[in-house]
């Protein structure tokens, strides 16, 4: 039935509730289509190669979706409402093999260009494992690619993240591994080059970062009123207790403050593994919530890519909802 049809039965009906007497007629809004895409989403998103690690940033109307996959370099996917997802292809081909976690940043006040920050094995490590990892960038004219590698930035080092500050500094957190897994930062001269020495800025300390493996990473920074929220994932992202915390500080160099009531997405029925995030506003104009799941409660890495609300209270707290298997309402405008 198309949207005349779909308009001139509901004004029918309306018309036959007031002849009757009845003036309280709720007018139903048409579906999107005919299958109603587009008004509601339910996770998993996407499964196929066990995504992880999401990383989305929206271009002249239409979002991009950069997760760990195969582990040879990175796919990318493409959406106009972060429910219904295109792929588009390889992105980026990993010089050395055991790629994951990728960061992808649009440097619009400066060239244009898009900037690709990747984890991939160190020379002579193993290709899976933390170990041996190194964090690199590379560059590209467009976000679906080709990205050409330029340099290695950290070695010893995962799970990259760049932020760009309202007055157009650079921040590079990252996370150290070589002894224990702690979020470190550096000030970026460009999105190239690094600016001084990096700091530390959180570490495991609480009992659900301790859970299954003593570990902070995944970092992501959001900015709200003037305060600098650093969120994070904690404990081994292969066990069902993987969870989101965030900390925040007055300054993006810290030092940073754990929220007390972290996690704020954890494992809940039927839910495991909610981690390694990333936030975006959506075509509703609201913040949400790319992540990845594990699909049960075992010891592994068996993942999909979930999509659900983020937001702020009005003293000033972050909040997250974590869903799976229901029917949820889209971002749609």
């Amino acid at each position: 039935m198309d949207l005349f049809w779909q308009w001139t039965v509901v004004f029918l009906l309306a018309a036959l509730h007031v002849a009757s007497g009845t003036t309280d007629v709720a007018v139903a809004e048409p579906a999107a289509d005919s299958a109603g895409r587009g008004r509601t989403y339910r996770n998993p998103l996407l499964t196929e190669g066990s995504p992880a690690d999401p990383d989305v940033i929206l271009v002249d109307g239409t979002y991009y979706l950069y997760p760990t996959t195969h582990g040879d370099g990175y796919d990318a996917w493409s959406s106009t409402d972060l429910v219904n997802w295109k792929f588009r292809g390889s992105v980026f081909k990993a010089p050395s093999g055991g790629a994951w976690a990728p960061d992808v940043y649009h440097n619009k006040r400066g060239d244009g260009k898009f900037y690709l920050y990747y984890t991939v094995s160190g020379p002579n490590a193993p290709p899976h494992g933390p170990f041996g990892k190194q964090v690199g960038v590379a560059v590209s004219d467009s976000p679906i690619g080709p990205f050409e590698n330029k340099k290695v930035l950290a070695e010893g080092a995962i799970d990259a993240h760049l932020f760009q500050d309202e007055d157009g500094r650079l921040y590079l957190y990252y996370v150290e591994i070589e002894n224990g897994f702690k979020i470190l930062v550096v000030r970026m001269a460009d999105p190239l080059t690094k600016k001084g020495e990096a700091v530390e800025v959180l570490r495991p300390t609480e009992s659900w970062e301790m859970a299954s493996g003593d570990v902070t990473e995944g970092p992501f920074m959001l900015k709200h009123k003037g305060i600098y929220y650093l969120m994070y994932s904690g404990t081994g992202a292969d066990s069902p207790n993987y969870a989101i915390g965030y900390a925040t500080s007055k300054s993006p160099m810290g030092p940073f403050e754990k929220y007390a009531g972290n996690p704020i997405a954890h494992r809940a029925n039927g839910i495991y593994g909610p981690g390694h995030h990333c936030v975006v506003t959506g075509p509703d104009g609201k913040l949400w919530m790319v992540y990845h799941q594990k699909v049960d409660d075992g010891t592994n890495y068996q993942r999909f890519v979930a999509l659900d609300p983020i937001w702020f209270d009005d003293a000033g707290k972050l909040h997250a909802r974590v869903t799976r298997g229901t029917e949820e309402r889209a971002p749609a405008k």
